[in-house]
C-alpha cells in the first residue's frame, strides 16, 4: 500500500499536532515496514525529532514545486492531489483536520483526524477570522473524507452533533506518548535536572500551552489552600495568558511557589517523576496526551471534568470541578499526604495505559487503513 500524509505538522510543530503525527507516521513505519510512506509538506523543516524517521528506506518526502513553493498554501489546498495521483497514493491521511481537494475525482481514498472542536465550543478562545477558517476546512474534510479518525470519544460526539455526521463514519483511535516517559530515571539524573531548574522538594506538575483554556490559574489558586511547602512547575509556551497567571501569583504573595519553566523534550521524563503529582485542570481537550505521559512516568494524575479527561486519565485518576480550587487543593493533598493512594494510583494508571500501546494503536490505524482502501 502506498500512504500519503499530511506531513506539515510533523515538520512544524513541536507540541501536539506535530507529536501526533510524527507518532502516527513513525509507528506505522516501523511495524507495517512493507508499505511506502509519502510525507506531503510545504518545505523540509530541521527537526531533530523527524531524524529517525526521514532516515527509513520506507519513507519519502514530497515538496512543493515550481509557482506552487511559492504559494504552499494553495498547494497543500489544491495542488497536492495531482503529486499524489502522480506518485501512486491509494489512500491520503489528513492527520491534523484538512484535506487537498479533488481526491475523490483522482480515485484517492482518505482519511482526516479530528483532534478537537474547541474553536466551536468555546469561540471565546479563538479569533473570529480563526473560527471561521478552521471550520470550513473541518467541515469540508468531514464530509469528503471516507472515514474520519477521532482522537477521543468526546471528539467523536462533537463531530456529530457540530457537523451532522453519520457516527458510522467515525472511528476512535486513541494516541500513545514517547516511549522515553515509561523509562526509569535514575535517582542521579533525576537529581541533575532538579538542580539545573532549581527545582523544590515537593511540587506538582502541568505541562502544556499556558493559554486561558488550559486553565493553570485554578491550580495557582489551590495554592492558597496547601502548605508552603508544596509548589507548582509550569511547562510550556507562554502567551499573554501566561502575564494574567503571574500577576495574580503576585497580587496573592505566591509567586516564589510557582515556576515557570521552558525545557527540551529530553527533560520532560525527569520532571514528571520528580513531581509529587501532576494536575491539568483544562476547561476542554481533544484528548489529553500529558496525562498519559505522566501516567506512564508512574506519576498521580489529578484533572478536571467537562471533556475527555476521564477517557485519558481512566477510573483510577481524580477529577475536579474546572471552577473548584479548593475541591483541587483537597484531591492535591489526598494524594500527597495518602501514601496507599498514591501507590494505587500509579499502580492503576500503570496498567491503564497499556491500552495506548504503539503495536496496538498502530495495528488499529492499519487495518482502518485496509478497510477503507477495500470500499467500492
Amino acid at each position: 500500500m502506498v500512504v500519503g500524509f499530511d506531513a506539515k505538522r510533523a515538520f512544524t510543530n513541536y507540541t501536539g499536532l506535530g507529536n501526533y503525527s510524527r507518532y502516527v507516521i513513525a509507528n506505522l513505519s516501523a511495524y507495517f515496514p512493507a508499505n511506502k510512506y509519502r510525507l506531503y509538506a510545504p518545505k523540509k523543516t530541521e527537526n531533530p525529532r523527524m531524524k529517525a524517521i526521514c532516515e527509513r528506506d520506507n519513507v519519502s518526502f514530497v515538496f512543493p514545486t515550481g509557482l506552487y513553493s511559492r504559494f504552499s498554501s494553495l498547494w497543500r489546498t489544491v495542488g497536492m492531489s495531482k503529486n499524489l495521483l502522480h506518485d501512486g497514493v491509494q489512500l491520503f491521511h489528513g492527520l491534523s483536520g484538512e484535506l487537498p481537494t479533488g481526491l475523490q475525482k483522482k480515485d484517492i481514498r482518505s482519511i482526516v483526524t479530528i483532534h478537537d472542536l474547541i474553536f466551536l465550543r468555546y469561540p471565546q478562545f479563538y479569533k473570529p477570522i480563526d473560527r471561521v477558517i478552521y471550520t470550513r476546512k473541518f467541515r469540508y474534510a468531514c464530509r469528503h473524507a471516507d472515514r474520519i479518525v477521532a482522537v477521543s470519544e468526546c471528539t467523536k460526539r462533537e463531530i456529530v452533533s457540530y457537523f451532522d455526521i453519520d457516527p458510522d463514519k467515525i472511528t476512535v483511535i486513541y494516541q500513545g506518548c514517547d516511549a522515553m516517559f515509561g523509562k526509569k530515571i535514575s535517582l542521579e539524573e533525576k537529581q541533575q535536572v532538579r538542580r539545573k531548574y532549581h527545582l523544590p522538594d515537593t511540587f506538582i506538575l502541568n505541562v502544556g500551552t499556558i493559554e486561558s483554556r488550559k486553565n493553570l490559574l485554578l491550580a495557582v489558586k489551590s495554592l492558597s489552600h496547601l502548605d508552603d511547602s508544596i509548589h507548582l512547575v509550569a511547562v510550556g509556551k507562554q502567551t499573554n495568558y501566561a502575564s494574567e497567571v503571574k500577576q495574580y501569583a503576585v497580587k496573592h504573595g505566591l509567586e516564589h511557589r510557582l515556576h515557570f519553566l521552558a525545557v527540551p523534550f529530553s527533560d520532560l521524563p525527569a520532571l514528571y517523576q520528580l513531581a509529587a503529582a501532576f494536575v491539568y485542570p483544562s476547561f476542554f481537550e481533544g484528548f489529553g496526551i500529558p496525562i498519559i505521559e505522566a501516567m506512564h512516568s508512574g506519576t498521580p494524575v489529578i484533572a478536571a471534568t467537562g471533556s475527555c479527561l476521564e477517557e485519558a486519565g481512566g477510573p483510577h485518576s481524580i477529577y475536579v470541578d474546572p471552577n473548584n480550587e479548593k475541591q483541587l487543593a483537597d484531591s492535591i493533598m489526598r494524594v500527597l499526604s495518602d501514601r496507599e493512594l498514591h501507590e494505587k494510583m500509579v499502580a492503576e494508571g500503570l496498567k491503564y495505559v497499556t491500552r495506548f500501546d504503539d503495536r496496538l494503536l498502530a495495528e488499529q490505524m492499519i487495518r482502518l487503513y485496509q478497510e477503507t482502501c477495500k470500499r467500492n
